[in-house]
């Protein structure tokens, strides 16, 4: 009986065959194709357990509505896979955000904002000067506002002091744009 090390049995040709049709490399590779690119831009396979698929999703909404299609999604899957799956479960658990970076949402500075109205350095400057006295720090913040607001155009509807970003986007101030929108 002569014994062999475990480098020499994993180097045997019907081992290493074993070994490269693994069935989560080859889930992974036909994931996309098998259920559509919406619903693999939502979904990450993380393993196979038992013969048990788990797949993180984006949202719990996903997760439930892709549970409703798991049997579909089973038969499709076990044409293309060696040994066949029993199940699958969806969970927003271990759900990572893609790298993708087009896919990623802009976040918008705060110089882009609608509702922007210039360098915050003063107001910030205000509250590091408050007095213990919470009226003089009132005061002191609706001096800073007034002075802010002093230039700005009026709201055509409420005629309060509204940034520009406002009138150009809604052509009203925000107060009367979510009146506006809260009223269709």
């Amino acid at each position: 009986m002569s014994l062999k090390s475990v480098n020499d049995i994993l180097s045997l040709p019907e081992i290493q065959i074993l070994l490269h049709q693994q069935p989560f490399p080859r889930l992974l590779k036909c994931w996309a194709e098998v259920v559509g690119t919406v619903i693999a831009a939502h979904t990450q396979p993380l393993s196979i357990q038992r013969d048990v698929l788990r797949v993180a999703t984006s949202s719990a909404a996903w997760a439930q509505n892709l549970t409703f299609e798991r049997q579909r999604l089973l038969v499709k899957l076990n044409e293309k896979l060696p040994d066949p799956l029993v199940d699958i479960r969806f969970s927003t658990a271990g759900w990572k955000r893609p790298q993708d970076k087009a896919n990623q949402q802009k976040t918008l500075s705060l110089r882009e904002h609608p509702s922007y109205v210039g360098d915050e350095t003063s107001v910030r400057g205000d509250r590091a000067s408050k007095s213990e006295n919470a009226n003089v720090a009132f005061e002191n913040w609706a001096k800073a506002m007034q002075a802010r607001s002093h230039n700005l155009p009026v709201c055509p509807q409420c005629q309060s002091p509204t940034p520009p970003g406002e009138i150009q986007r809604w052509g009203v101030c925000c107060v009367c744009a979510t009146k506006q929108f809260s009223n269709i």
